[in-house]
């Protein structure tokens, strides 16, 4: 943890001490000894643990009511549309505006980045991504372009209406995009999410198999604006905070009106998956789908109101497309028995990514509203309490 972000937590042994500061970090679920799964992350525990893709980010936050942005994730620093990758979208619940879906879903490749805004951003969003694919050299030529662009609806802290995101936010977005360390919270088009009530944002994670798995990395990314009933690691946090949607419901002779905006199960989350197994579109559309299980164990329902979206690729030289090829003839695919080892990682890094998307989140006033972020003390109290927190 570094000295320039919120918070810094000290765990001593058993007694469950914990100290915060104000000037420091704010941590991610693993900081903390909590291990999701059995599999092991990469060495950053990141989307960009693939080799190759990159993450760029560009933060908009203005005055009082400007809290948005935009997020590029890049499968490769090539031109995409010249050498794209497999890809495939699967959906698990359709309330939602993800621009492009249909092109990848029919063709199984993506031929852009892949980034992720604001509910009412998609149009210009996409348009500004059209026109910065026209203007890489190579693509003169070129007369469609296929964006793929994914959303939240962040205008509880937002002001969604006045649509504030240019061209220049995502040329910065895609041109800023690197390896490395990725910059999780409220950051992005994760700036003005909420995630069960509690602040959401950008978050992400990786698993690696071992060598004798194939040794292969899939790697996570999300943007949480979603609701539920938040279990941390199979702990129950939101029943025992008393923080969500239906507890005004259950509670007897009670109506909801005491439920605040920000607790509802409505909301929405882009979930982009990454992987260098050789995969095509037939088995990234599998792999995607098991994302949503990583998604359920967080306490997500898929409510009737969530655009729930996975989008996943992969980067495996031996099966990139060539664009103007006759011929697609990938060297080696990974056979279907050999998935379920990829399905477990995808499920795990998904289910921590979610945490690590709220736990680095911090609070966020915005358009007349406030939003708390997740409470570490707490939590970290209940995640001792129900053994995920290991004592030393």
């Amino acid at each position: 943890m570094t000295t320039k972000s919120l918070f810094m937590i000290a765990l001593f042994g058993a007694t469950g001490l914990v100290a915060f500061s104000q000037t420091e970090t704010r941590p991610r679920i693993r900081d903390l000894g909590v291990e999701v799964g059995i599999l092991s992350p990469g060495p950053l525990n990141a989307i960009t643990d693939v080799a190759g893709v990159k993450v760029g980010q560009t933060t908009l936050v203005r005055g009082d009511s400007i809290r948005t942005g935009v997020t590029a994730i890049l499968p490769h620093g090539g031109n995409l549309f010249r050498e794209r990758v497999p890809g495939a979208v699967f959906v698990g619940n359709a309330f939602g505006k993800l621009a492009g879906s249909t092109q990848v879903n029919e063709l199984g490749e993506i031929e852009t980045p892949i980034l992720l805004t604001s509910t009412l951003a998609v149009p210009k969003v996409a348009d500004a991504l059209v026109s910065y694919m026209l203007n890489l050299k190579g693509n003169e030529s070129v007369q469609s372009v296929n964006p793929l662009v994914g959303e939240t609806n962040d205008g509880y802290l937002n002001d969604i209406r006045s649509r504030p995101i240019g061209q220049e936010d995502v040329f910065a977005a895609i041109t800023n995009a690197k390896e490395g360390p990725v910059e999780e919270g409220a950051v992005g088009a994760g700036t003005g999410t909420v995630a069960f009530g509690f602040k959401g944002g950008i978050g992400t994670s990786s698993r690696r198999l071992p060598a004798s798995l194939g040794g292969y990395t899939v790697g996570v990314l999300v943007q949480t604006n979603f609701g539920g009933i938040l279990s941390i690691a199979g702990a129950p946090i939101a029943k025992e905070l008393g923080n969500h949607y239906l507890k005004d419901y259950l509670e007897e002779n009670k109506g909801a009106t005491n439920r605040t905006p920000e607790q509802t199960a409505d909301g929405s989350i882009m979930i982009v998956v990454a992987t260098d197994a050789p995969l095509e579109h037939r088995n990234l559309s599998r792999l995607a789908a098991r994302a949503m299980m990583g998604l359920a164990r967080t306490g997500s329902s898929g409510s009737n109101g969530s655009g729930d979206y996975v989008i996943a690729f992969s980067t495996a030289p031996e099966v990139r497309i060539e664009a103007d090829s006759p011929l697609y003839q990938p060297k080696a695919l990974l056979a279907n028995g050999s998935m379920s080892p990829l399905f477990e990682a995808v499920i795990e890094a998904t289910e921590e990514a979610i945490y690590n998307s709220m736990f680095r989140a911090h609070d966020m006033s915005g358009h007349g509203h406030t939003v708390k972020a997740l409470p570490l003390e707490e939590t970290i109290d209940l995640l001792r309490k129900h053994n995920a927190i290991p004592t030393k």
